[in-house]
């Protein structure tokens, strides 16, 4: 494929574009930072026609209007010495139901089980519209200046309803054995390869993870049918968006490697170059996938979205440290689902804007609190040129201290580690006490940033004298073969509760609304909370604790009942901000909050706060 390196940028949704799907300067801006270094960008999925769209702001190839703007974003990222690799897919029943217009066609008349729409199942004339609509969008990316296809055969797509026995129940020669499931999708591969002249990537779900899906044998065969039709290379992940969205989205909470074991697989077996990807997001990722695996190619998504100069830094042609991504879709895969666009829990530019600027009369700052927030303020603040000081009485990182202890969240350390390191190499002044007025008054500082976070809500209950907060989760506390009851059963009470099921507790868990694990991101809820129900972990809507009475409980909902035999109690009610400097400096110095002290809130609002703050000073 004529690349200047095995690193490609693997497709991700931005969801920066219109109602019109047309480019726009925050797409030219996202890519041309990450063009630098790689060898290969994928833009994101780009739709085939309106009405397949699976983000409202998804950007298209649907129509000729759309090659002057292609055009435009190719020639970026060509100056910055990258080829760029269109992606076109076809959602098939994954399209999205909530679009006014969408419509739905499969292999099958049966919706998707995680809330699709009902499709309808495909006629001949219906094939013949789709292999159109893929000939049409793939000559309209040859004339846009694309250098490379890339056909989505896998991850519960339309191909890969055909090819898979989990969805595909057709009687006809579509359907039944592998040769009829591959004979639509490879018509689809056949027009598109004799409609242009550029070489075609197909990716490809190595195994869908999921009774009677697609598997590797499959795979293997697929691929060396395509590879004989002339495939340029194969793109192997995991999963469905359907069925298997932890795997597809290749989330903390599924082992890291499962995708390169089965590309691996693949390269065993077919003539063809092979991309191996999958939350590679770290330097020893891509040493294990050259050294181990010889892997021909390497595509790399959130990374890249975490730090655009990844590949740079990895190379050491870049400079400085690799911001880490956490691979928990916080601000990726959260930011799209809301209409947000793509964002990025540890990297506040993403979506937004260029570096900040250098200030030509620097001044001198104090950042009490050195949460995420603080320490993110405290940085920007000394790229910037300003001098800072760090006042954090306990430990750099605050309470994200706790974020990454329950099961499956280790890779969230991560990122306080990488500010504690940007901190010493910045040499910002880290000062190990609780502010007071007369320190910060008399230190004669340009202005204050409280970043001083927020405080547990201890609910008002007669009887409550003994118990637990969040710091329940450090293994120090852990208790083994308890009964443990967990006032609270938002995001931080359920994942208390993910960590003490493990260590063989009881647990019980209260609450008074109507929705257990609010502020969770969807894939962590879903796996959560179908651990806890697998344990038998009760979990009482609705309901208030009403009289701690030494080891009973009692408990008012739709009716009144006790808790017997409880070992101990967790209060995970919620937390309020925590200023008390606030006041006191507020007529003396400038005073500016940020984070929870600002307003309680998830990591990805503090280190964008953090941010936010320090650019303008």
């Amino acid at each position: 494929m004529d690349l200047r390196n095995r690193f490609i940028m693997a497709p991700i949704k931005l969801g920066y574009s219109d109602q019109g799907g047309t480019v726009n300067q925050k797409h030219i801006q996202f890519y041309r930072e990450r063009s630098k270094y790689i060898g290969a960008i994928t833009i994101e999925p780009l739709y085939l026609e309106k009405g397949l769209r699976e983000i409202p702001t998804q950007l298209g190839i649907d129509n000729d209007q759309k090659i002057v703007g292609l055009t435009q974003l190719t020639k970026t990222i060509h100056a910055q010495g990258a080829n760029v690799i269109a992606h076109l897919n076809h959602p098939g029943r994954m399209a999205n139901p909530h679009l006014p217009g969408n419509y739905y066609i499969s292999a099958t008349d049966q919706p998707c089980e995680n809330a699709g729409a009902i499709p309808r199942r495909m006629t001949a004339g219906d094939m013949e519209a789709v292999i159109n609509l893929f000939v049409e969008g793939a000559q309209r990316a040859e004339k846009s200046g694309f250098d490379i296809l890339e056909l989505q055969f896998g991850h519960g797509y339309l191909l890969a309803q055909f090819l898979s026995l989990a969805v595909n129940d057709s009687s006809n020669k579509y359907g039944g054995s592998f040769e009829n499931r591959c004979r639509f999708p490879l018509n689809i591969f056949k027009a598109v390869k004799a409609a242009v002249d550029l070489p075609i990537i197909i990716r490809v779900s190595g195994d869908e993870m999921m009774p009677a899906g697609i598997n590797i044998d499959e795979t293997i065969q697929l691929v060396n049918i395509l590879a004989d039709c002339g495939a340029a290379a194969v793109h192997v992940s995991a999963g469905t968006v359907c069925s298997t969205p932890p795997w597809f989205f290749q989330h903390m909470f599924v082992p890291k490697g499962k995708t390169w074991e089965l590309a691996a697989q693949v390269k065993s077996n077919v003539a063809i170059p092979v991309i191996f990807v999958g939350r590679v997001n770290s330097i020893s990722d891509v040493d294990r996938l050259e050294q181990e695996f010889q892997a021909d190619y390497i595509a790399i998504g959130r990374a890249l979205v975490a730090d655009p100069d990844f590949i740079g830094k990895y190379e050491k042609r870049g400079t400085g440290r690799i911001r880490p991504c956490l691979a928990c879709a916080e601000g990726c895969l959260g930011g799209v689902r809301s209409g947000q666009g793509l964002h990025c829990m540890v990297n506040p530019l993403v979506g937004y804007s260029d570096p900040p600027p250098k200030r030509v009369d620097p001044r001198n700052y104090a950042v009490i609190g050195g949460g995420l927030a603080g320490m993110q303020a405290a940085l920007t603040l000394k790229t910037r040129g300003h001098a800072v000081d760090i006042y954090e009485k306990e430990r750099l990182g605050g309470q994200f201290n706790l974020a990454w202890l329950p099961p499956n969240k280790d890779s969230l350390k991560n990122i306080i580690t990488y500010f504690i390191a940007e901190i010493q190499a910045s040499k910002i002044n880290v000062i190990h006490k609780e502010a007071q007025e007369s320190d910060l008054i008399d230190k004669g500082y340009d202005g204050i940033i409280l970043a001083t976070g927020a405080h547990p809500i201890l609910p008002s209950i007669k009887g409550l004298k003994n118990y637990f907060k969040a710091d329940f989760l450090l293994d120090k506390n852990l208790p083994e073969g308890k009964k443990i009851l967990i006032i609270g059963g938002g995001l931080v009470g359920v994942e208390i509760a993910s960590k003490l099921v493990d260590k063989n507790n009881v647990i019980i868990i209260v609450e008074m609304l109507d929705e257990v694990a609010r502020g969770m991101e969807m894939i962590e809820k879903t796996l959560t909370i179908k651990k806890l129900n697998k344990e038998n972990v009760p979990i009482y809507l609705n309901t208030k604790v009403e009289t701690v009475d030494g080891c009973d409980v009692y408990l008012r909902g739709e009716k009144e009942f006790v808790l017997n035999n409880i070992d101990h109690i967790v209060v995970a009610t919620g937390m309020q901000s925590y200023r008390p400097l606030f006041k006191k400096l507020g007529n003396k110095i400038p005073v500016y909050l940020i984070g929870d002290a600002k307003k309680v809130s998830k990591a990805q609002e503090a280190i964008r706060d953090g941010y936010t703050i320090a650019r303008e000073l």
